[in-house]
């Protein structure tokens, strides 16, 4: 009996193929479709031309699906191999250009979710771990090594600075209604990002 408690959750089985990819990327775009609140299983399967049972065999919640899809979708993938040699050059290869804020998926996605994260447990934990989590680690790499080459000043509080790129786009994005553009995320960097990185000015 211990030995079966201590293993933990069964595994539930992948779907064979590339079925399994089908299935997701119908539910991004049923998500992107409907929003979180809409989308059902049901809605998932029909645009799939799956049953509601395959589904259930792979995933047990409507939120274990939806973040698996949205962390797995081609349109919002995690950035890798981001190393330019500067903190500037680094945010724009990793908010800029089609996998960036402006791309059309993420900003979906983030539409279809924002209604329902702050009030559906089992969703935020889920996009927090497999979504954020990853994402999050990437942008730490890059502004720990921006401090290694000495970009950003001693007194800058590293989590805050992090967090202000993506805050901003979604404020205006989502608050304002107005669709980023390369450009306003570029200005955001040079006007707010860098600015601030360089820390207080006074001796």
């Amino acid at each position: 009996m211990t030995d079966v408690a201590d293993a933990g959750p069964r595994q539930r089985p992948r779907v064979e193929g590339g079925r399994e990819e089908e299935l997701l990327d119908a539910t991004v775009e049923v998500l992107a479709e409907l929003g979180y609140d809409r989308l059902t299983m049901d809605a998932v399967a029909t645009a799939a031309k799956a049953s509601k049972a395959t589904l259930y065999r792979r995933w047990s919640t409507k939120a274990e699906l939806v973040v698996d899809a949205i962390s797995r979708a081609k349109g919002c993938p995690v950035p890798t191999g981001v190393d330019t040699g500067s903190l500037r050059g680094d945010l724009i290869a990793m908010s800029c250009g089609e996998d960036g804020f402006t791309a059309e998926m993420p900003m979906s996605v983030m539409a279809g979710l924002l209604t329902a994260l702050h009030r559906d447990e089992d969703l935020k934990k889920a996009f927090q771990e497999q979504f954020l989590a990853p994402r999050i680690a990437v942008t730490s790499e890059i502004y720990q090594r921006a401090v290694e080459r000495g970009e950003i000043a001693a007194d800058v509080d590293i989590a805050m600075l992090s967090m202000t790129l993506p805050a901003v786009v979604i404020h205006n994005a989502f608050v304002l209604g107005v669709e980023p553009t390369d450009d306003f995320v570029l200005r955001v960097i040079d006007h707010v990002i860098l600015p601030a990185a360089r820390g207080s000015q006074v001796s």
